[in-house]
């Protein structure tokens, strides 16, 4: 699991990702909420609004990416969620994230806003 960082909690809270970052972050509370807290385990302190300074964001990354270490069906969940914030904020700072998973891949093109023909051995896809 790659760790939650400040800077997207904060490009959540900048308003970055616009209403759909107001979803995610929604999601993020009602993750913590659902899945609870073990006995002596601090709850993070999750508010009706993201962090807006680095520094509160920072101290809430760390205490999920902590909870994350001890608790592998939280790690699971909020790997998920990490996944969909950081593609939510990617498109809308028009930034390009491309993934390719799995086996033998084919002819793969990656970019943003194709225009036109794409050849290839003189065939127009």
């Amino acid at each position: 699991m790659e760790p939650i960082t400040a800077g997207l909690l904060v490009a959540l809270a900048s308003g970055t990702a616009g209403a759909a970052g107001q979803q995610i972050w929604a999601s993020l509370r009602d993750l913590v909420t659902r899945r609870g807290t073990r006995p002596g385990e601090d709850e993070p302190a999750m508010t009706a609004e993201p962090p807006r300074t680095e520094e509160r964001a920072a101290q809430l990354a760390a205490l999920l990416n902590e909870r994350a270490r001890q608790d592998p069906d939280f790690a699971t969940a909020l790997e998920t969620w990490r996944r969909r914030a950081n593609a939510e904020v990617a498109a809308r700072s028009g930034d390009v994230t491309n993934q390719i998973t799995g086996g033998t891949q084919g002819t793969v093109i990656q970019g943003r806003d194709f225009h036109g023909d794409i050849t290839f051995g003189g065939r127009s896809s």
